[in-house]
């Protein structure tokens, strides 16, 4: 049944005009006076809320994948590059983009670059979708006049970024996979095959071997006390959490993770990839250096790092070389000062940056993938070890009785 919808555009002087019009919903709405030549600024359906500006949708989701902002970046340099307006790219990008979330914040952006705004001030406002480092490289794409490039370049970063991910992803899936495993076995039996030993023991009657009663001690506590148990582990999960978002507590956790061992040269790596990755994309973009290296602080994704590149910056506008101060922090390796120093002495950090980039992505896969052949066999014998073990366990007292029999 259609509805009354109050409508407010602006007419192709400028003008404000506001009206209505009977629709099925505010998308036909908003396509009929597109039709008409206006540029809709606000709908809502008269007698019902708000709709807001085009397309504040209730219910939508606001979270946005990165590989989705790869994917549409990618797709908005090669329109640009064709030749397509700003404002037709926008347009069909918000059409044709699968996620319903990134394609109300394409619309939003593209309503106000309609009213003025240029590209990267409509992309500030949607941070969850376009980060700093996204919004800095698009700016500097539209005053160097290279903004297509700029976007592939961006999509190139953001891909990088996403198999990075997947790739250190992939090498703790196993893991947590098998730990799980493991623990609901042990859960299983602590709750409900050693009571059932135990019954049949105390029938029997005699003294267990000590192996046996130390299981049967732990299965007691477990069912006696398991809301204890599980009161402890949530509190302890819940101050760990509230530990780590503090400043120092994350501080603290960061370093540890660096040096945790096998682990802590892989969440280096990630974060030296990262790092240079950025870097790179930031400094060929054309973004200032100072701002480029506060970015990447922000973007760091490890307080180690993030505080060497704030020390960094510091040096930098005293109008030291960048690889100058770096030398001071141990998180970079002298391959990595070395490599900078030659890019700043040749005017061409960009391109060292990527290398030492594409190095340690390499370094990550190679990581991953010795970890994986690693920990395989470690779980296993874990897992062996700690069924075995109570299957062993439990199993001591027959063995006695057996003896008896003989």
């Amino acid at each position: 049944m259609p509805e009354t919808f109050q409508y407010k555009v602006k007419d192709k002087s400028g003008k404000v005009v506001e009206g209505s019009l009977e629709a099925e919903n505010a998308q036909l709405v908003v396509s009929k006076l597109r039709s008409m030549g206006y540029v809709p600024i606000e709908i809502q359906q008269q007698g019902g809320a708000n709709l807001g500006r085009e397309l504040k949708i209730p219910g939508l989701s606001d979270r946005v994948k990165l590989k989705e902002v790869a994917v549409f970046s990618r797709q908005f340099a090669t329109m640009i590059n064709s030749g397509l307006s700003l404002l037709r790219s926008l347009y069909i990008l918000a059409e044709q983009t699968e996620s319903k979330a990134l394609a109300a914040i394409v619309n939003q952006v593209r309503m106000d670059v309609e009213r003025g705004a240029s590209l990267s001030q409509a992309l500030v406002k949607h941070p969850k979708a376009f980060n700093r480092l996204y919004v800095s490289m698009v700016r500097a794409g539209e005053v160097g006049g290279a903004l297509d490039s700029v976007l592939l370049r961006l999509a190139e970063t953001i891909e990088k970024q996403v198999e990075l991910r997947r790739k250190v992803k992939s090498a703790m899936t196993y893991p947590v996979v098998v730990a799980s495993l493991v623990l609901i076995i042990v859960t299983a039996m602590l709750l409900f095959v050693i009571p059932m030993f135990q019954n049949i023991y105390k029938q029997l009657g005699g003294k267990l071997p000590a192996p046996t009663q130390f299981l049967i001690t732990i299965s007691n506590v477990c069912r006696n006390f398991w809301y204890l148990i599980f009161g402890a582990e949530a509190g302890a999960i819940y101050g760990f959490r509230r530990w780590i978002n503090s400043e120092e507590g994350r501080k603290r956790w960061d370093a540890i993770k660096l040096r945790v061992p096998v682990f802590g040269k892989l969440v280096r790596k990630t974060a030296l990839a990262r790092f240079s990755r950025t870097l790179s994309a930031l400094v060929r973009s054309g973004v200032p250096i100072l701002e480029s290296l506060e970015i990447v602080a922000d973007t760091s994704g490890n307080h180690v790092v993030a505080e060497a590149v704030r020390d960094t910056q510091a040096a930098v506008k005293r109008g030291d070389p960048l690889s100058k101060k770096l030398e001071d922090h141990t998180v970079f390796p002298p391959m990595v000062v070395q490599m900078m120093s030659v890019g700043e002495e040749t005017g061409a950090l960009d391109e060292m940056l990527d290398k030492i980039a594409d190095f340690y992505d390499q370094e990550v896969e190679a990581t991953v993938d010795a970890l994986t052949s690693l920990i395989e066999p470690l779980l296993i014998v874990v897992m062996g070890v700690c069924v075995g073990g109570m299957i062993i366990s439990l199993y001591l007292p027959m063995f006695n009785i057996i003896k008896l029999i003989k």
